[in-house]
């Protein structure tokens, strides 16, 4: 083993990720930026992020389409093709009705928070595992939210999904300086010297 090489390849994979500890505290901090951005411009966020995702499935909707046609050999060549038309329309309709896809997924959002919340809160009821209370509360206000989401329609969606995906950056950007931080306070690894071992 040459000087200076780690005799465990774990530590130099530790010590790269501890150099590293000012690039993830570069984006943690880039992501909270945006988070604020998105929270502040809540409606413009809002569609900006339904115009992305409507040009998303149409491009996918695009390339589903020609693989489709590519191999129309294949036996579930129709239900290939239908997949394909379907992400390709609903595509076109996000982008040609923004608001409108701005409603329509924040009333999926609204459901899955009923659903799930519901969900959290019966398991928690039934099961009383240690802590059980913090899932209880997290169901029951999950379950809340969707419902004031539903009774806010179609209000509440010129502004939730930018909203969310504001705290979303905000949550995941702080988590990232935290990691920054942890990192930059380890110990320094030190390379293992196979001439001094010797």
């Amino acid at each position: 083993m040459a000087a200076g090489q780690f005799a465990n390849p774990i530590l130099a994979l530790t010590e790269n990720v501890r150099r590293s500890w000012g690039w993830f505290l570069f984006f943690g901090l880039l992501l909270i930026a945006c988070g604020i951005v998105c929270i502040a411009a809540d409606v413009a966020a809002t569609f900006v992020t339904v115009y992305a995702f409507g040009w998303l499935l149409l491009f996918t909707g695009v390339v589903a389409l020609v693989h489709a046609f590519r191999v129309h050999q294949w036996g579930g060549f129709f239900l290939y093709l239908l997949s394909a038309l379907l992400r390709g329309f609903t595509g076109y309709l996000l982008i040609r009705y923004p608001l409108s896809g701005a409603v329509g997924l924040t009333l999926i959002l609204a459901s899955f928070f009923i659903v799930g919340g519901l969900f959290r809160t019966i398991g928690a009821a039934e099961l009383r595992l240690p802590r059980w209370g913090w899932s209880l509360a997290s169901g029951i206000i999950s379950v809340l939210l969707g419902i004031i989401l539903l009774w806010e329609l179609p209000v509440s969606s010129l502004w939730f999904i930018g909203f969310a995906i504001g705290i979303d950056m905000i949550l995941e950007g702080a988590a990232l300086v935290g990691f920054a931080s942890a990192i930059h306070s380890m110990p320094r690894v030190i390379a293992y010297d196979a001439d001094r071992a010797a």
